[in-house]
């Protein structure tokens, strides 16, 4: 018997990736204080991962029944910065000027958990991606556009940007949600009866 599947986002792009790959399921957000912010010391894959086990936890807490519930979270990273949303249009210029002409990385957190035994299941993935050198103008008409708003590292890979270039790795984890990861973790979810993730 296939699971209900309770995908623990808001994000309109993590839904459409699901519908897109033909996945029945349901969107219950987590409450905002699930997704607390950088702790120190925290590397990107470490913030990505509790991120991600934190909205499935807190979904988890008050769902009954029986259900596989999906947790997501990812950020940008450039030069040792981690760059999550930006706050605003002067933010997202600082990220998009920080990234313009360099390598940088998109990590995405992805926890599967289990309902009504709370087993989980706890992975990152990782795309490296080549950002073209920006002009002012090139920049200024992008940030004007608002396309930024809610995107990790100011951009969305799904825009179909001409200047963003994946190097290796998955392009829906650049999107926000590591689809082929998630291919493997639901099976493993299904199959493992037993041993279950620590974070």
């Amino acid at each position: 018997m296939v699971r209900k599947l309770i995908l623990a986002s808001q994000s309109p792009r993590r839904r459409q990736l699901l519908e897109e790959a033909g996945f029945d399921f349901e969107v219950i957000p987590p409450h905002e204080n699930a997704e607390c912010g950088i702790c120190s010391g925290e590397t990107p894959p470490e913030l990505v991962a509790r991120l991600a086990f934190q909205k499935a936890q807190d979904v988890a807490k008050s769902f009954v029944g029986d259900a596989l519930l999906i947790g997501c979270d990812t950020v940008a990273e450039c030069q040792g910065q981690i760059l999550g949303k930006p706050v605003d249009q002067s933010h997202a210029k600082q990220m998009l000027s920080l990234m313009s002409g360099r390598i940088h990385h998109v990590f995405s957190g992805l926890c599967i958990w289990s309902r009504p035994d709370d087993r989980y299941w706890l992975e990152f993935d990782a795309t490296r991606l080549q950002m073209d050198q920006l002009e002012e103008d090139q920049l200024e008409d992008y940030l004007e556009t608002g396309a930024w708003e809610g995107k990790a590292g100011a951009f969305g890979f799904q825009d179909g940007l001409d200047w963003v270039h994946i190097v290796e790795g998955s392009e829906s984890n650049v999107v926000g949600l590591p689809m082929e990861l998630l291919s493997k973790m639901l099976s493993a979810a299904g199959e493992d009866q037993e041993s279950s993730g620590d974070i």
